[in-house]
Parts: C-alpha cells; structure tokens; sequence
C-alpha cells in the first residue's frame, strides 16, 4: 500500500509541477511518461512505477485527456537514453503530435535509482499528415485509427 501512495504522490507532483510549466492543463496537447531503472532493477519495476492509474492519472485528468499516456520504460546503466515518446492526448490517430524526445543525465540512474519522467510535446511546426487521411486514401475505415 506505501508503494501506491507513493506513486500518488509522484503522480501528484510531477503533475503541478509540468502544469506549472504549461500554465493551463487546455495547453497541454500531447503528453507521454517514462522509467529508467538501474542495472540492480528489473524492466518490470519501471512498468509498475508508470503503468498504474494511481500514478498517471493525475496527469490525465489534469489535462482533460481521453487517451492513455504514451509511454517508455528500460533499464540501464548511468548516462541512459530517456525517450518520451508523445503523442496527442485525445487522438491516437492524430500525428502531428507524434514525436519522441530524448535526453539523458549523466550520472543517472545510479545501480539502485529509478527516473520518473512526465512530459509534453508535439510538434510546433508539423509537416505531416494524420493517420486518417492515410487509412481513407487505402479505403480503410478512419474511424479505426488502429486499423491496416
């Protein structure tokens, strides 16, 4: 139970703080989450730090989303790769907030730390078109964003 009102309050944190940032929840357009955990951790301790509604779903009510956070999670030595790959927060199918961002911190994660990691993005500028224009030019139904 202390590890879910941990999350909570990660959750929670993590959320001001990024809104902070936003000034508004209506700002933020794409969002996403990621977990680094060190080499003494397991891939499934960074899942089970983010995928849980009692982390994430502070940051989804926040910013009035329908989606479900993009996400990342790995395990590795100091100097890792952080990606954060985002993606609308209301439309799956919409590409032009797809994007995934990268960075690291160079003495981290120590063997025995975790990175928690929310984040917004998309593309201020973006040249590309939507998944639903594609899904119609092949005469797939748009309304199935998932479909091929």
């Amino acid at each position: 139970m202390k590890f879910f009102y941990f999350l909570q309050v990660m959750g929670k944190l993590l959320t001001r703080l990024i809104l902070k940032e936003a000034c508004s929840g209506e700002n933020v357009e794409a969002f996403s989450k990621s977990a680094v955990v060190g080499l003494d951790g397991e891939l499934e301790q960074a899942s089970a730090l983010i995928h849980t509604l009692h982390f994430g779903n502070h940051y989804r009510s926040a910013v009035q989303s329908k989606s479900y956070l993009a996400f990342n999670n790995t395990r590795g030595p100091a100097n890792t790769p952080v990606l954060i790959p985002t993606m609308h927060k209301n439309d799956e199918g919409s590409r032009e907030h797809y994007l995934t961002m990268q960075f690291n911190i160079g003495d981290a994660p120590r063997y025995d730390e975790d990175e928690i990691v929310i984040a917004l993005g998309g593309r201020p500028h973006h040249r590309i078109d939507n998944r639903y224009s594609d899904l119609k030019e092949l005469g797939h139904d748009a309304k199935k964003p998932a479909a091929v």
